[in-house]
């Protein structure tokens, strides 16, 4: 199968290319490629011919969205038009990766995950424009999958797990990290299984969540993670409010697989994919 792979350079799109390499892989990356580019994008994807597109390229960085609204929308939303436009027009399926944030993360009651179900209400920018980019592409292209994911971390990084591992083997004072936010910690693997497996459901489209399953707080993450590399150094536990950021953080924002579990298949635990991603990455 052609598949075509928007942010084909980043972390996702480079576990993407190691995991479907008996594939014929078009890394559709900046500068050769930009989904901004109303016309010029569905061109060059007209041209190419995939079958499937996968749709990873975004502005991920939370706080610079916040502080840059109209590239975050041009980006996320616009970006995502461009590429279901693309999809529709060379009749390629469509797998759009989105994320967590589109949720409020506060909710009514713990512990909690969020379903495919429940309504988004974003509380950031970052969110409120993959939110956009979510119903873009639904409008466009109703036959398209959008893949929720969350707290992402894969070969090469950037990520928390590769900045933790980093701190961790330095000496100093203890490491505070935030234990009162809940997510889904969730390797770049188990997201590219994810795919794997729905490109074999031609007839699954809308809204599937793809994180691993469990739920824990980025303390929990921290902790489990110096575990099996052996560090040493000291993790206490610290609130959110200790860290100012510019956009706020969800307190929970755990995704419940209900779409997968339904088609028999489940994501592995967060324990067992970061056990699973130490052993090669470190």
């Amino acid at each position: 199968m052609k598949i075509l792979i928007t942010g084909g350079k980043g972390m996702l799109g480079r576990t993407l290319q190691r995991e479907l390499a008996g594939h014929e892989i078009i890394v559709a990356d900046l500068p050769e490629w930009d989904i901004t580019d109303d016309t010029g994008f569905v061109a060059k994807v007209c041209e190419a011919k995939p079958e499937l597109i996968v749709h990873c390229a975004a502005m991920t960085k939370v706080d610079d969205c916040e502080t840059n609204r109209d590239l975050a929308f041009r980006l996320n939303e616009d970006g995502s038009r461009n590429v279901a436009l693309a999809a529709k027009a060379c009749g390629a399926r469509l797998f759009a990766i989105s994320t967590d944030y589109v949720f409020s993360g506060e909710p009514p009651r713990e512990p909690w995950a969020w379903s495919e179900t429940d309504i988004p209400r974003p509380r950031t920018v970052y969110g409120a424009s993959k939110f956009a980019g979510e119903q873009m592409i639904q409008m466009l292209l109703p036959e398209a999958v959008i893949i929720r994911i969350a707290w992402l971390y894969g070969a090469g990084g950037p990520s928390f797990v590769h900045t933790m591992a980093k701190l961790g083997a330095q000496e100093g004072a203890p490491l505070k990290v935030v234990n009162d936010q809940r997510g889904n910690p969730t390797s770049t693997k188990t997201v590219a299984d994810v795919i794997k497996f729905l490109m074999t459901k031609s007839d699954v489209s809308g809204i599937v969540h793809g994180t691993c399953e469990d739920q824990c707080t980025w303390y929990d993450l921290t902790v489990e993670l110096f575990r099996l590399l052996g560090l040493k150094r000291e993790v206490v536990p610290c609130a959110t409010e200790e860290f100012s950021r510019p956009a706020p953080r969800p307190h929970n924002s755990a995704l419940k697989k209900s779409v997968l579990n339904l088609l028999g298949y489940r994501t592995p635990k967060w324990q067992d994919a970061l056990a699973e991603f130490v052993k090669t990455e470190f």
